[in-house]
């Protein structure tokens, strides 16, 4: 026997569903059965907010009568678990933080960023970006010129010159007129510890989060000359597209 719907047309709204009622959701396809303590277990989370009294009828609803969230489910699940025994996601951790911020549960972002996934990724690796004069943007631009590449193609490369320190940007002149009008995309020179190989890994990671199939190599001329590359200068970011 079904329990009745507070939600049917022609019946008075009680106060709200107890907090020991079970709650279907469909989160964008992905469906989940929980109860409503459950979603309200973190009353400063979004989705205490979401399900308390007095937003819970705002929710939609798909044609089964299940509350709708129209976001992507993939990851949702771990952070119902989360939610019902503390236990913390053992893969696909940056997504499930993701999640986490979107929903405000603050206990479960603070210890995922605690713990050794995440803390490599926001303490170290995005800190070292940041100290990388306009990454973000030269990221952009190192995609489009390889897509624009790409045309009949199986692969596609850009040329990429990795100035580590301020004596290689005095440098860089000299490298680029010997690519005879090859388009380069330059990064640049920046002060933290890492090298050059470490922010050519970044790159590869971040451009592969995109979807893409990548390689980096050092970067030689059609004469044979190999540029400099034990720490900076010249390399060669090789796109596979099929």
């Amino acid at each position: 026997m079904s329990l009745p719907d507070s939600r049917s047309p022609g019946k008075q709204s009680s106060p709200g569903l107890q907090s020991c009622s079970v709650v279907q959701l469909n989160v964008g396809g992905h469906v989940f059965t929980t109860s409503l303590s459950t979603l309200r277990k973190h009353p400063d989370s979004q989705l205490a907010f979401m399900f308390s009294s007095g937003q819970q009828s705002k929710l939609p609803t798909d044609a089964k009568g299940r509350y709708f969230i129209d976001r992507d489910g993939t990851h949702f699940g771990a952070i119902l678990q989360f939610l019902r025994t503390q236990r913390l996601p053992t893969e696909s951790v940056l997504e499930v933080y993701q999640e986490a911020l979107h929903y405000d549960v603050r206990t479960l972002v603070k210890q995922l960023q605690d713990s050794a996934q995440l803390f490599g990724e926001t303490v170290g690796r995005q800190q070292f970006i940041s100290r990388v004069p306009n990454y973000l943007e030269n990221l952009e631009v190192l995609v489009r010129v390889a897509r624009a590449e790409a045309i009949a193609a199986r692969h596609s490369a850009v040329i990429v010159c990795v100035l580590r320190t301020e004596e290689d940007l005095g440098r860089y002149d000299h490298a680029v007129n010997n690519l005879e009008e090859q388009e380069v995309v330059r990064f640049g020179p920046w002060k933290a510890p890492p090298t050059a190989i470490d922010l050519l890994d970044c790159i590869k990671m971040d451009v592969e989060a995109r979807g893409y199939k990548v390689r980096y190599e050092p970067h030689s001329s059609d004469r044979g000359f190999l540029f400099k590359t034990n720490d900076g200068f010249l390399y060669k970011l090789i796109f596979t597209w099929w």
